[in-house]
């Protein structure tokens, strides 16, 4: 039996604020435009996975409102983020270039970020919170658990890093191509993958079946 796993990234959080780790008030507007988008497409998963983060359980909670399965979602922490703020903070522990508005300002935040993964995946940044192969490998395992639930059509919502790094492993591409995949995600955006025999295919990438002309300029994010 094929599966055709649809993966999805979290909707706009709150970038800047005290706690990222919540939707914006676009961002339950985009979860709940998603669900009747996928309605629409005639998407009906019999299985649905979340990672462990607020943002991920609330996308869902938009998604189901309009789509409404029923569905209870399944709690895979492996579907968490990295802890991209610790990262960053390890990296510059001691020292004195850590840019004021790292964690303020998009341009410069995802620039950095972007450097600090490639360190991290080349084991250069001492103390991690974790290792890029311990993410990896629990990236892997969430998806093995996907594939193991037996859905034909499962879903999961999740994060960019692990997104691109499931990505970037379908397409057997190299490491560094994660953090290049992760930065094109788009907030709400879906990746179809198809599952079948232990194989897996990509279908689809960083599609937004919500937005359209009429609501692009509002509905398009990317943190």
């Amino acid at each position: 039996m094929s599966q055709m796993f649809h993966l999805i990234r979290h909707a706009q959080a709150s970038f800047g604020a005290a706690d990222y780790d919540n939707l914006s008030e676009l961002g339950h507007r985009q979860s709940a435009a998603l669900g009747a988008a996928l309605k629409r497409q005639g998407v009906a998963p019999d299985a649905v996975f979340i990672g462990g983060q607020k943002r991920h359980r609330q996308t869902w909670e938009g998604i189901e409102s309009a789509l409404g399965t029923g569905l209870t979602p399944i709690v895979v922490p492996g579907w968490n983020e990295f802890d991209f703020a610790g990262l960053l903070e390890a990296r510059f522990a001691g020292r004195a270039d850590k840019p004021a508005d790292l964690h303020t300002d998009r341009k410069t935040h995802f620039r950095i970020l972007r450097d600090t993964v490639l360190e991290w995946q080349r084991d250069e940044i001492a103390n991690p919170p974790e290792s890029f192969a311990a993410f990896t490998n629990r990236v892997r395992e969430a998806r093995a658990i996907v594939a193991a639930s037996g859905a034909k059509t499962p879903l999961a919502v999740s994060s960019g890093g692990a997104i691109g790094r499931t990505v970037a492993d379908v397409l057997d591409a190299p490491a560094e191509q994660m953090i290049l995949l992760q930065l094109q995600v788009k907030n709400c955006a879906v990746a179809r993958i198809v599952m079948a025999k232990g194989q897996e295919w990509l279908n689809g990438f960083n599609e937004t079946p919500h937005i359209d002309g009429s609501n692009e300029k509002e509905m398009l994010t990317y943190s």
